[in-house]
């Protein structure tokens, strides 16, 4: 499916690391709360269209789990699945067409471009007054919506993301038997880099141990706090004004401990050209001792092929490091994986609207465990009945195998599909794995993720024209320039230097662009 619903299944994959007819600005009547134009005719059968994408096999138009969705909410269910692959090119001519259906479900890099131009438009119904007349809608942090407005106006719904990303991972018995403790700062890390580098410990006689597994990009980056994070907009220049944090000073401090970690053969020697699977084999294949981790999407089958080569090999997290301003804690992601939205036009019809986001909010809802059963009549219903749409699996509802390319459960149909829990830790990662030394891993940094406080970079709610047309080149720039000073092929006392040739290529312009919308002053508003 499109987006892979909450239940305690992970990744498979290694760690990854509109136009005619819309110009009132959704500022209509239209943007009123249904409930103060007008009350829902609980005898009408509503149409309720829709276009959204999908991963994998498209479920059949009628499937059971449609007939479902129509009795309960009393309405006829016409939505459009389209393969992902071919799914921007059906919505540009959706868009053109000046015809939108009733929801539409765009991706989160939809965001600066479809999403953003046609709510402009108008094309889109404002959604502000509805939020606080549903249960998953209220749970949504102000930050994300803060992203998601436009003039002002909210006018698409998140589908559920975390917000936590990635921290850094030592094999704990490389450390054990080194009698090194887990590193607390950069420079600890530096150190324990080299010792993995130089001190065999895998304990074998032989010299074929390093300490970090990197790769082209300089991925990962080692983020312990959003004071090292290159994406974070967490520094300001002399200027006062906030920059990201890949041109900041505390990045320089960071390539320079790359460039003498270099120097010692202690990072992956041809790291500039590495892809990020090589990347993950070099930590997988028992050769790095140092690379990342995340509590979502880890690979259970390259965990299982180190532990085959290496049976004793374990596992620690590092905390976030303490920064020099005292400040400690995470970045936090975006949060959201994807929009949807509503059309303008439905706006006009307010008894619709509510029965669209009733369905909506249905589809958000999270379920503990203890929940993910027949015995809670709204899960077996979402799921598509114990026996014919689910199976109980360790104790909690599964979907069968065919349960969507057969369409045979409601949770196939829903526009969006992801609960959204109360908290991230409410979502036991751990579970997802059988493998006893991932789940452990995944627990501890699950249970830090849970306590720490994370930081919202204020970029994330501006849209920079600048960042859109030279953001790529931009970031293929400095880092071609960063990795050349790691390598040692241009000296570290150009940094300077090398900022402003990247401030004259449109990095002025976008820092520039960016500083006029951020609301924040101060970067301790953004932290929570």
């Amino acid at each position: 499916m499109k987006k892979k619903w909450w239940t305690h299944t992970a990744c498979a994959a290694a760690l990854a690391v509109l136009a005619a007819g819309c110009s009132n600005g959704g500022n209509s009547n239209n943007s009123l709360p249904a409930g103060k134009q007008g009350a829902d005719d609980a005898d009408k059968t509503y149409t309720v269209t829709g276009i959204d994408f999908i991963y994998g096999d498209v479920p059949p138009m009628d499937g059971r789990g449609v007939k479902m969705i129509n009795e309960k909410f009393k309405i006829d269910y016409k939505m459009n699945f389209i393969p992902q692959a071919t799914y921007t090119e059906k919505l540009t001519s959706v868009f053109a067409s000046g015809s939108i259906p009733d929801i539409v479900g765009m991706s989160s890099g939809d965001l600066a471009n479809n999403y953003s131009k046609f709510a402009k438009q108008g094309a889109f119904l404002a959604l502000d007054d509805y939020i606080d007349d549903y249960p998953t809608l209220r749970k949504v942090p102000s930050y994300i919506w803060d992203q998601l407005r436009v003039n002002g106006k909210v006018y698409g719904i998140p589908n559920y993301y975390p917000k936590f990303g990635f921290t850094t991972i030592v094999r704990q018995d490389w450390l054990d038997n080194l009698g090194l403790k887990p590193p607390t700062n950069y420079e600890e890390l530096k150190q324990v880099a080299i010792a993995f580098t130089k001190n065999d410990p895998d304990r074998n006689g032989k010299n074929d141990t390093y300490g970090i597994a990197i790769g082209i990009n300089i991925n990962p980056a080692l983020i312990q706090g959003p004071y090292w994070d290159p994406a974070a907009w967490y520094h300001k220049d002399d200027k006062g004004r906030f920059i990201p944090g890949i041109i900041s000073n505390a990045r320089k401090d960071i390539i320079s401990m790359f460039a003498d970690l270099y120097k010692e053969n202690a990072i992956t020697r041809d790291f500039a050209t590495m892809n990020w699977a090589d990347t993950n084999k070099e930590f997988y294949s028992g050769k790095a001792g140092i690379f990342i981790g995340t509590p979502r999407g880890m690979s259970q089958p390259y965990m299982e092929g180190l532990l085959q080569l290496n049976p004793n090999a374990r596992f620690v997290h590092l905390e976030p490091f303490t920064a020099p301003d005292g400040s400690k804690g995470m970045t936090a992601g975006r949060g959201f994986s994807g929009i949807t939205v509503l059309s303008a036009e439905v706006g006009k019809d307010p008894g619709k609207v509510k029965r669209i986001l009733e369905m909506i909010d249905y589809g958000r809802t999270y379920y503990p465990e203890d929940r993910m059963n027949e015995k809670d009549p709204n899960f077996d219903w979402f799921m598509g009945n114990l026996g014919q749409g689910y199976e109980i699996v360790n104790g909690v509802g599964v979907a069968k195998k065919n349960a969507s390319t057969e369409g045979l459960a409601p949770i196939t149909y829903f526009p969006d599909n992801t609960a959204w829990p109360e908290k991230d830790s409410d979502i036991n990662y751990a579970k997802s794995y059988t493998n006893p030394t991932l789940s452990k891993l995944v627990q501890e940094i699950g249970n830090t993720y849970a306590q720490i406080k994370y930081y919202a970079t204020p970029n994330y709610s501006v849209i920079s024209a600048t960042e859109l047309a030279k953001g790529a080149d931009l970031n293929k720039y400095i880092f071609a320039e960063q990795t050349k000073m790691i390598a040692g092929q241009r000296p570290l006392s150009d940094w300077d230097k090398m900022v402003e040739e990247w401030k004259a290529k449109g990095g002025e312009q976008m820092i520039q662009e960016i500083n006029a919308e951020i609301k924040i002053k101060d970067p301790k508003e953004a932290w929570n």
